[in-house]
């Protein structure tokens, strides 16, 4: 009797708490309804679905059986968070809804605010401002709003979070300056507010304010002015301020145990000498330094020995003044090292050997002299020594191990090297201006001998005879050649021809008629900036190019035809003519151009040298062997290659190493993102890591070329000084289809970083959507331009109706999602709502496809 009546109350209890958790306004049952709506089917590790706290994400109290925690990332939740559901857990701690694609927050989310102390919806796509309530969550301990679309300014209620420890804003849209109400979170630990748009100045007080701050990353915004006085933070240990418009460099008064320091990529200038009075003291922990790309000044600060735990060390691209390279000592411990244009003079210190950790080498453009010592190969994956005046042998120990390195450069100097160990591709950018030395294979026993002798004059004889019948094939060839009438056969003046030649020169090209007013062609210098003992001419360049003959034609664009030649030597080339380049003075244009020569990026098409030829200018550049993003992406089919473009005819015929556009194919979604993230790369540098700075002016498919290695180039940069009033009303227009809508205003048609970056937007949708920028079909809409046809299919959030098919499953559509939200951001109609080419690059690099 006992037992049964004990079994029935247990059986009536647990039916009620069973009823009880499916009863409207409880804990369970907001949870439930959260997981419905957004259509995602909850998981358990018991295997009983209606027990809710036993849900994957879901933690409960004991007692109360209130849910106090839901962790819940990349479960798949998409939309806004619905209402009358996870704002009514009134005891709810954490809450962690990142990397979903949430797009809005309910209206009852702030009745969260009296127990919500963790809160992380990073990876989302949450647009609009921050929610001005924010203040009201007095107990917020960690905050987590990375990686959204939130805009607007960092609302002054943050001064009520004073608990709050963790503050991670970075990757949004935010505007304005940094607010002062930000020194009311006294108890932060950690700051990052990089990736967005914030300008101005830092506010006063930030250092004295922190004094936990360990992190702060401020990297990637627009941040100007003197350095923020980050004076007593004493505990940091990680700061990064790179890719901002600072000018006064200060770390004076830091006294924390940094060991990151990242001030790279802003506009830092004075003597570099002053950072180690101040600081290198307290530098014994500092495992990463990067000051490139400012314009630091002087020589390198002493001590650089002393700092034991660096690994990484990046001081490139400063205007630092001529040192020793020899009296430089280094880190032992170093990892990284690039000091590339840092002026450095001498022989490679024999401390560098010694780096067995050492896996990268860059100290190219230098005027560095000697041989390349021994050096530890071990661990080294990429090595550049380019641009200096090194000579000798490269050491056969290195020549082994490049094969299996990331990257390798030893161009511009005078070394000697074995070619059979490479791809005729890898001798082509890797190793110009070197000669190819291989040593030949002798038996040592038989050296002396009788018999040797009559091997080596057989030998001999073979090798005549060889090269006898190979010249004659060749002439054969040639003569056959000539015979077809091939329009890229060039034409050899001989010597007679050259004297009775008289300017000036007439040379018609498609749609222009251009003058060179030169007498006699011998006696007009050509300059190549890495051959400068080289004594070629305007001759040279005739020769090379046919006399300018249409057949050597590539383009015709806003400057000029633009030309294909080989000059004596091999040096493969492209010959722009400025047809409107008599704007400035021979000595102007040429200081202009020795200027533009050296600039440097690996996604610029680097200018080789220029020839002033009467009163025409003509730039010399390094020949893009595949072409340009106009012709592979709507002009030719993909992997055939047209008669008349110049990546098919016969100069590479013999080139079997050489990568055809197929390798990787335009039609995968990881070799378009690279496309757009150099072609970003190549623009953000012009605009904020030269000086002064670089607007393109004509952003356009068509001025972003592929090289041999398929890495993308931006080309015809800076030329417009050259061309002065001549082609201004031309170049104030853009391009069809590539024009911002302030080019439509007279007053507003000057060329600004930001209408460079609305063209950059329109190449970034013709990569995404395979369309063309103007007379293309849009899928039935009755919009005339890609731009106007994307946007309003973005504002209707039809995202995927724009990807184009040949790439769709090729890789995460997420991430080419993301990627149309970055060409709607570029292509806005105001240009203060359009992100800097750097922020560009960042959001770009967050959705960067896994390298295979």
């Amino acid at each position: 009797m006992g037992v049964g009546f004990f079994a029935f109350y247990l059986s009536i209890t647990l039916l009620l708490r069973c009823l009880a958790s499916q009863q409207p306004n409880t804990d369970a049952a907001f949870v439930s309804e959260f997981f419905r709506q957004m259509g995602v089917a909850p998981s358990s590790a018991n295997g009983n679905s209606s027990q809710v706290c036993s849900w994957r994400g879901v933690s409960c109290d004991d007692q109360t059986e209130r849910v106090v925690s839901l962790v819940a990332p990349g479960f798949g939740f998409a939309g806004p968070i619905p209402e009358i559901t996870i704002g009514k857990l009134s005891a709810l701690r954490v809450l962690d809804l990142g990397d979903n694609n949430i797009t809005a927050l309910p209206s009852d989310f702030g009745e969260l605010s009296g127990s919500l102390r963790i809160l992380n919806l990073s990876s989302n796509d949450i647009a609009g401002p921050l929610p001005t309530n924010i203040g009201n969550f007095k107990r917020m301990e960690s905050l987590d709003l990375s990686r959204n679309r939130f805009s607007a300014e960092i609302p002054s209620e943050v001064r009520s979070l004073s608990s709050l420890r963790v503050l991670n804003l970075s990757k949004n849209s935010l505007e304005s300056s940094i607010p002062n109400a930000i020194l009311g979170c006294v108890s932060l630990v950690a700051v990052d507010l990089s990736s967005n748009r914030l300008s101005g100045s830092v506010p006063d007080g930030f250092g004295a304010t922190f004094a936990n701050l360990s992190t702060l990353d401020l990297s990637e915004n627009e941040i100007s002015g003197k350095m923020p006085d980050l004076s007593g933070l004493n505990s940091i240990t990680y700061l990064n301020l790179s890719g901002n418009l600072l000018q006064d460099l200060d770390l004076g008064g830091i006294r924390g145990p940094l060991q990151v320091i990242d001030l790279s990529n802003n506009q830092f200038h004075g003597l570099i000498s002053h950072v180690n009075t101040s600081s290198t003291s307290t530098w014994s922990s500092l495992v990463y330094l990067d000051m490139s790309m400012n314009e630091l000044t002087g020589e390198f600060f002493s001590g650089l020995g002393d700092l034991r735990s660096l690994k990484h060390l990046n001081l490139a691209f400063n205007k630092f003044s001529s040192q020793e390279f020899l009296h430089i000592e280094m880190p032992s411990a170093l990892q990284y090292l690039n000091l590339s244009k840092t002026n450095l003079t001498g022989q490679i210190p024999p401390g560098i050997p010694q780096l067995h950790d050492l896996k990268v080498f860059d100290v190219s453009q230098n005027h560095i002299i000697s041989k390349i010592p021994e050096l530890s190969t071990g661990n080294l994956q990429v090595i550049d020594l380019s641009v200096n005046n090194l000579t000798g042998e490269i050491p056969e120990s290195l020549q082994q191990k490049l094969s299996s390195m990331e990257r390798f450069n030893f161009s511009y100097n005078n070394l000697t090297y074995c070619a059979e160990k490479f791809s005729q591709e890898t001798v082509t950018s890797s190793f110009i201006g070197s000669q190819s030395d291989c040593p030949i294979a002798v038996n040592p026993n038989g050296v002396g001998s009788k018999g040797s002798k009559h091997r080596a004059l057989k030998l001999g004889l073979a090798i005549a005879f060889s090269v006898f019948f190979l010249f004659a094939g060749l002439i054969c060839l040639a003569v056959a050649w000539r015979r077809r009438g091939r329009p890229w056969a060039i034409k050899q003046p001989s010597f007679k021809e050259e004297q009775n030649v008289s300017g000036p020169f007439r040379f018609q090209t498609d749609s222009t008629t251009w003058v060179a007013d030169v007498k006699l062609a011998t006696s007009v210098p050509v300059i190549i900036f890495a051959k400068p003992l080289l004594n070629f001419t305007f001759a040279d360049l005739l020769s090379a190019t046919s006399h300018f003959d249409q057949g050597t034609l590539l383009a015709e664009g806003k400057f000029g035809p633009v030309y294909r030649g080989f000059l004596p030597g091999g040096i493969h080339v492209a010959v722009k003519v400025l047809v409107h380049g008599s704007a400035v003075t021979d000595q102007e244009a040429a200081k202009e151009l020795e200027r533009l020569g050296q600039i440097k990026h690996p996604n610029l098409v680097p200018l080789a040298g220029y020839c002033l030829a009467g009163d025409q200018r003509i730039a010399i550049y390094d020949y893009m062997e595949n072409g340009n993003l106009q012709n592979l992406l709507h002009d030719l089919p993909l992997g055939v290659q047209s008669t008349e473009d110049w990546t098919s005819d016969t100069w590479e015929q013999d080139n079997a190493d050489a990568q055809s556009i197929t390798t990787e194919g335009m039609t995968t979604w990881r070799f378009r993102h690279k496309i757009a993230l150099g072609a970003a790369r190549a623009l953000a540098f012009l605009h904020h890591g030269c000086f002064p700075q670089i607007v393109h002016r004509d952003v356009k498919a068509s001025s972003i070329y592929l090289d041999s290695a398929l890495e993308p180039r931006l080309a015809d940069f800076g030329l417009s000084y050259l061309v002065g009033a001549s082609m201004e009303g031309e170049l104030s227009q853009g391009s069809p289809g590539y024009a911002p809508p302030e080019f439509s205003e007279p007053e507003n048609a000057s060329a600004t970083t930001k209408s460079d970056v609305y063209g950059f937007g329109v190449v970034l949708f013709e990569l995404l959507t395979g369309k063309k920028p103007i007379g293309d079909e849009y899928a039935g809409d009755k919009e005339t331009t890609l731009v106007g046809w994307a946007r309003a299919l973005v504002r209707r959030n039809e995202l995927t109706r724009l990807v184009d098919p040949k790439i769709r499953e090729t890789g995460p559509e997420k991430q080419m999602v993301e990627a149309l939200r970055i060409a709607y951001l570029c292509t806005a109609d105001s240009p203060s709502k359009r992100p800097s080419m750097q922020q560009i690059v960042g959001l770009l690099k967050d959705i960067e496809p896994p390298t295979i």
